[in-house]
């Protein structure tokens, strides 16, 4: 009998041991979800666009949408989550759109027509490329970029604004990490030392100096609130929490109304302190 229970729980050890090793192997494949095929673009609903060829420092060619609102109006640099690719942003491109905002949204490595593989260091090039297109061959400056990002787009668009001095930094269904995350959807599996993509979107938020706003829903099935409650309680002034409703993947559609007046109200306050910053001081010339 002990010779079996001893079978037994060596037997359990080995399965769990392989699949442990199986899923290290492939956390790629647990953490990214490319689509190639473009399905729509902004023509379908009516915005006019230009597509944006973006290379990489790693000599990587990324493709993107460059979606102009009139006038000289501030610009949405727009990192997306992890499933799908930026043919399945329109309906946030239309909103950033009704705001009075231009959209640079560019697809990862790996991801649309975007060449190359994804993998957290890969996805932070990709996104340092997409702030220099802006700066270097668009002339845009810094103060009018405002860096978004939704979901894993949310860590890589931390990582972004705790180098760079953007007007403003959108947060939206963000996790505090990808170990923290991952630990509670697989508590039996010793995650934080599988891990090797470890997006840690928490030790970012004292190093971003702009304006951040934080929209999290409660019914969030995949990353539930505590984590966007986490991420604002570590980042610094001026910093505001949206709460909404709905899940993951729709709680900006399903709040519709208060996430786009929220959205408003925090940019236009980004913008008068954008103004105040660079009004002369009274008395100086």
């Amino acid at each position: 009998m002990a010779g079996t229970v001893v079978v037994g729980l060596a037997l359990a050890a080995g399965l769990y041991g392989l699949l442990a090793a199986w899923v290290y192997a492939n956390q790629a494949r647990l953490l990214y979800f490319p689509v190639r095929e473009i399905e729509a673009t902004p023509a379908d609903i009516g915005l006019a666009f230009e597509t944006v060829p973006i290379d990489t420092e790693d000599g990587v060619r990324l493709q993107g949408w460059f979606v102009p609102a009139p006038g000289s109006a501030p610009v949405v640099l727009f990192c997306h989550g992890n499933a799908g690719n930026i043919s399945h942003r329109l309906e946030s491109i239309a909103l950033f759109h009704r705001l009075g905002l231009s959209v640079l949204i560019f697809d990862y490595r790996g991801y649309g027509e975007s060449e190359g593989k994804p993998d957290e260091a890969g996805t932070y090039r990709d996104v340092r490329a997409a702030w220099r297109h802006l700066r270097e061959l668009r002339h845009i400056a810094g103060d009018d970029i405002i860096i978004f990002g939704r979901s894993l787009g949310a860590a890589v668009a931390a990582w972004l604004a705790a180098r760079e001095q953007p007007r403003a930094v959108i947060l939206e269904s963000a996790f505090t990490s990808a170990a923290s995350l991952g630990a509670e959807h697989y508590p039996w599996l010793p995650v934080d030392l599988l891990l090797r993509h470890r997006y840690d979107t928490l030790a970012r938020m004292p190093e971003i100096r702009a304006p951040l706003l934080v929209v999290h829903s409660r019914d969030d099935e995949i990353v539930p609130f505590h984590h966007g409650r986490a991420l604002f309680e570590a980042a610094a002034d001026p910093k505001r929490l949206l709460e909404i409703r709905g899940g993951h993947n729709d709680g900006f559609l399903v709040s519709a109304a208060v996430y786009r007046d929220a959205l408003a109200a925090f940019l236009a306050a980004a913008g008068d302190a954008r103004k105040r910053s660079t009004d002369p001081i009274p008395g100086r010339p």
